[in-house]
């Protein structure tokens, strides 16, 4: 879950943790090349770390995915048994940071969750005093690094796959069209270094306040900067946000898609309804393998009578990886050298892989949308000698 950060952590910290509603400071988790050794030949000690108690809407029915997506993981796996606590974190970073202390006491070789960013943070640092890692289900890079590691998509990957896309259909020419609240920005940014090392260029860049009048105000700017040879505009708006009303009045403005491809760093097939816009007919989007995914969704529902949240899928992911270490008997198998070996491991959208700043590589395929459908353009590597890469 994105949050908001001051990048303040070092290493040589304490761990102590500063919470406000604007800004977290805090200590580096200490990097766990080596970490905790495990017996192959018992069950492995995993800790869930899950929102469950919170005052948000919807925790609840989150935390019980997670769960039920973690346990369905469980019963896939090959000769590998796990031992599976859970723990509530509330959604507090201060109650997470306890549930850690508590799971590593209680034997944790390693800790997949929580959910926000601050929270996962704070089990983090906690988790870090005894040499644990931590598998969380944020997307918030602020917190990737040292023990940290985040199974969330991010903004980074999904840019390096569409800009490296672009400029192979020769839409090199960027032009960023960001919202100016942290995602948003934080999406401008990733789109700006991924296209410096995918042979494609930022033309412009224009960024909007987070209302109506906001974007309306932008539509002038934008239509200026995309005449000074910009060929593709890549928004950062989200089908709940502004992308409605950008791809609404952008076209009538005289940026249309006939001329300027448009990107879109979020997911635009969801939910279905955004399928209908007559804006994103015709854009481009990422999003995780439709087959895998699919038959997650399926198993998941047939087995639990409901389908599953998309963040469901990081709790099975979080397990698959632990299984599939675990599986080569290896007693160093959830340091933290092991968990970012490069070849990855299969989830349920596809090959993915943790990398050493704590961040993530997924494969992902590059799709449009016609006809009210979606239609994949470019499928997802299978593997990260695929060109998705």
């Amino acid at each position: 879950m994105f949050a908001v950060f001051r990048n303040a952590r070092k290493a040589a910290c304490a761990a102590a943790v500063a919470i406000s509603s604007l800004a977290l400071v805090a200590c580096e988790p200490v990097s766990l090349s080596t970490g905790p050794t495990i017996n192959t030949s018992k069950p492995v000690p995993v800790a869930l770390l899950v929102p469950r108690g919170s005052s948000k809407q919807g925790d609840a029915i989150m935390a019980q995915n997670l769960e039920n997506a973690a346990r369905m993981a469980m019963a896939d796996l090959q000769g590998v048994q796990i031992d599976l606590r859970v723990y509530d974190t509330a959604g507090v970073p201060a109650t997470a940071a306890s549930a850690a202390t508590q799971a590593v006491n209680d034997g944790a070789r390693i800790i997949l969750g929580p959910v926000y960013a601050e929270a996962a943070n704070a089990a983090g640092l906690a988790a870090a005093q005894r040499g644990v890692n931590v598998l969380a289900f944020s997307n918030n890079t602020a917190i990737a690094g040292g023990n940290v590691y985040i199974l969330g998509p991010t903004f980074d990957n999904t840019a390096r796959r569409l800009t490296k896309f672009a400029a192979a259909q020769g839409k090199s020419k960027l032009l960023v069209v960001s919202g100016d609240d942290a995602a948003g920005l934080a999406g401008r940014d990733a789109i700006n270094r991924a296209a410096s090392r995918s042979g494609a260029s930022v033309a412009g860049s224009v960024s909007y306040q987070l209302s109506q009048q906001g974007v309306i105000n932008a539509i002038p700017v934008i239509r200026n900067a995309a005449g000074k040879g910009a060929n593709a505009v890549f928004m950062t708006a989200t089908t709940a946000g502004a992308l409605p009303l950008l791809t609404q009045l952008l076209p009538e403005a005289g940026v249309r898609p006939s001329q300027y491809q448009y990107i879109g760093l979020t997911r635009w097939d969801i939910p279905q309804q955004t399928l209908a816009l007559p804006g994103v007919q015709g854009g481009w989007f990422a999003l995780p393998d439709p087959i895998k995914g699919q038959q997650f969704r399926q198993r998941y529902t047939a087995t639990y009578g409901d389908a599953p949240l998309p963040i469901g899928g990081l709790a099975y992911d979080g397990i698959a990886a632990i299984g599939a270490l675990v599986a080569a008997g290896n007693s160093e198998a959830l340091t933290g050298a092991a968990l970012t070996q490069g070849a990855g491991f299969q989830g349920t959208g596809g090959v993915f892989r943790l990398r050493p700043d704590g961040t993530n590589d997924r494969g992902l395929a590059v799709a449009t949308i016609q006809d009210k459908k979606v239609v994949i353009l470019d499928p997802a590597p299978t593997s990260f000698a695929g060109v998705g890469f």
